[in-house]
């Protein structure tokens, strides 16, 4: 029997591929014999590099940043075998888990630090970029970033803004890019995300994103309204309409920030990811595919990785069990996407803390009652 073991990770609890190595242990408990191949997936978000790195072979790199309040820390990235394309996730210099709770203010924190990571990577050659915006603390527009980057923000005096994070977009009145990084007119960039909300507006970033960062009722107000601001002062100077670009409004108007400078492409991440794994080679061949992720809800349904992976499956007829920390979806949900059935691992009631810590040996333990299932078929 060929296996192939393709999850998400459990966010905040177990990494995709420490998940994948769960999983083999056990298959292999009960199916010894059995062919595994391991690619750890990722839709854009957390695990972006380590997926590509480990199932696409390159390296990781470390460099010294900011993170979203402007404290040093030290973030990693991935450089890919071809020694050209660097894969960045937003999350490791810009993101929420660097902050501890009372610390979350999106009027405050900016993506300096994922400037800082792409200059870097243009530092040891890298010319082509692959960014994931998953987990971001800001709502900067990505005006951090770009600052990091070379462009110098200007307020109606024509004085160089000091200030950071959604707050600073306020003063903003126009800008010179004449400083950005040369070596950014040579390099190409693709946003892995699955975002398509717009900059402004009721789906735009401060509504949607600014709760979950942190913000307050009435800094989602003025969030929106610095936001309105940015996105005049970019229509003015580039003469193209932002407020409403799809996508523009990922990570707190990050994606306005990279289409607009830098000439990205927006990708869908579970797609991008799955291709570069050459996920669809290794299904062809398959008899049964595990995937998974924290959830199995209906957030599944638009373009996480388990609806991605149940979308090959259909296409190779192959089936396609998820292994959850939870599970909302009927089973008629479940058919919809292709999943041929979906698991909790939890055993029974839990805190969330015990459900995370437990995570890599409950998901091996249900595995092995999967395996154990199937054999009981196979042997009659």
């Amino acid at each position: 029997m060929k296996i192939v073991i393709a999850p998400d990770s459990f966010k905040g609890s177990i990494s995709a591929g420490a998940l994948c190595d769960a999983i083999e242990k056990g298959i292999n408990t009960v199916c010894p014999n059995a062919m595994i191949h391991k690619l750890p997936l990722s839709d854009g978000g957390e695990g972006l590099v380590s997926s590509l790195v480990q199932s696409c072979g390159g390296t990781y790199r470390y460099a010294q940043v900011n993170d979203p309040l402007g404290r040093e820390i030290k973030a990693s990235y991935g450089i890919m075998d071809d020694g050209q394309t660097a894969v960045i996730e937003m999350a490791e210099a810009s993101g929420l888990t660097l902050l501890q709770d009372a610390e979350r203010d999106p009027m405050r924190a900016d993506s300096y630090g994922t400037g800082q990571l792409i200059q870097h990577a243009l530092s040891q050659g890298c010319r082509r970029f692959v960014i994931g915006l998953g987990g971001s603390a800001t709502v900067d527009g990505g005006m951090g970033m770009l600052r990091a980057l070379g462009i110098r923000w200007l307020d109606a005096r024509g004085n160089e803004i000091k200030q950071t994070g959604g707050q600073a977009l306020l003063e903003i009145d126009r800008y010179d890019r004449s400083r950005l990084d040369e070596r950014l007119r040579e390099s190409s960039f693709v946003i892995a995300s699955d975002v398509t909300n717009p900059l402004c507006g009721p789906n735009g970033a401060a509504a949607i994103f600014g709760p979950q960062k942190g913000a307050s009722e009435q800094q989602v107000s003025v969030l929106e309204e610095a936001l309105a601001r940015y996105a005049h002062c970019l229509e003015a100077q580039e003469g193209m309409k932002v407020s409403a670009l799809s996508g523009a409004g990922a990570a707190g108007g990050m994606g306005a920030a990279f289409a607009v400078f830098l000439g990205a492409k927006l990708a869908s991440g579970i797609e991008y990811v799955m291709e570069a794994t050459k996920l669809s080679e290794a299904m062809a061949t398959a008899d049964l595919v595990i995937t998974g992720e924290g959830k199995l809800d209906q957030q599944t349904l638009s373009g996480k990785v388990i609806a991605g992976v149940c979308q090959l499956g259909q296409r190779h007829q192959v089936p396609v069990v998820a292994l959850c920390g939870s599970v909302s979806l009927s089973l008629q949900e479940m058919k919809q996407i292709g999943l041929a059935a979906g698991f909790s691992i939890v055993p029974g009631p839990c805190s969330l803390e015990e459900a995370m810590r437990h995570a890599p040996a409950w998901a091996e333990e249900r595995m092995m009652q999967i395996m154990r299932t199937m054999q009981c078929f196979e042997n009659r």
